[in-house]
């Protein structure tokens, strides 16, 4: 949070003084401004944190931890784009890779209310105004799109825009931000098919029940990866919300961590260290044109 600047206030007291106060009076005014200024700086220093666990960063994710946000469902190893996050936010916060723990935290758990067993999760968690309710989020460190697959070979599999999409029989999972886009975005001629699990809508697209499948984009490259063989990423879209869904790390509520958190994320973003992340552990997201 800013503070109140004192240079006014401590140049106007100088000025007033200045025909009567010895010179090393002027030094005593500054000298009592500083302790204020280096306070919020200070709040952020690592032996200042408040820790689940003292001297250690506990980091919560899933297991298995998936790919492209963990390598090899390894959290501690650094590799793939959540895990690369997480310690680079480490270790602007002072930490070495030595002084992180991770913890297995179940995905609908983790923004459930009440106590926490690590300083922040970080697991593909949506920032939404409900689940804000029950915990804390960071700035957002990744900004979703959502990518269309379809099986290679197939009449939609070489659409090259969203118009033609319009005429595909495309599948979908239930209350996803997918199924919001393509109703905003795509706006198919017919109604999409809906599916109450994301292995569902796989299975239908597995058996040419349906033309394309829509998932966020990093899904989308685990399906064409692992689930469905033939299988290619068409393009990528951003939805058309007033807001973009963004990944946030999660915290439990009141947590005062959120703001030193939020400060290595902004200085990751302004130096584009988070953009270089990105490019090395989601690079596949350059192969996916742009749909419009």
């Amino acid at each position: 949070m800013r503070r109140p600047s004192l240079l006014l206030a401590s140049g106007a007291l100088v000025l007033a003084a200045a025909a009567c106060a010895p010179a090393d009076d002027t030094s005593t005014t500054t000298s009592a401004a500083s302790p204020a200024g280096s306070a919020a700086a200070d709040a952020c220093a690592k032996e200042s944190l408040k820790l689940t666990t003292p001297g250690k960063l506990t980091i919560g994710t899933d297991k298995p931890a998936y790919e492209p946000w963990f390598k090899d469902d390894d959290p501690s190893s650094g590799q793939g784009f959540e895990s690369a996050v997480a310690y680079a936010v480490a270790g602007k916060m002072g930490f070495t890779r030595d002084e992180v723990a991770w913890a297995v935290v179940p995905f609908d758990s983790s923004f459930a209310p009440g106590p926490k067993k690590f300083d922040f999760d970080v697991n593909q968690i949506s920032i939404t105004p409900s689940r804000a309710k029950a915990v804390d989020f960071s700035q957002g460190y990744y900004t979703v799109k959502q990518g269309v697959v379809a099986l290679d070979g197939t009449k939609f599999a070489s659409a090259t825009s969203l118009a033609e999409l319009k005429d595909a029989k495309i599948g979908v999972q239930a209350g996803t931000t997918a199924l919001e886009a393509v109703r905003a975005v795509i706006q198919p001629t017919k109604d999409p098919s809906v599916f109450n699990q994301q292995v569902d809508a796989v299975n239908a697209l597995k058996n040419k029940q349906i033309d394309a499948i829509v998932v966020d984009l990093p899904t989308a490259f685990y399906v064409t990866a692992a689930q469905v063989e033939g299988s290619k990423i068409v393009g990528q879209f951003a939805a058309n919300s007033g807001e973009p869904e963004e990944f946030g790390m999660l915290f439990q509520k009141g947590n005062s961590l959120v703001s030193c958190v939020d400060k290595a994320l902004g200085e990751l973003k302004s130096s584009g260290e988070l953009a270089q992340i990105e490019s090395q552990w989601l690079t596949a997201a350059a192969g996916a044109p742009e749909l419009k």
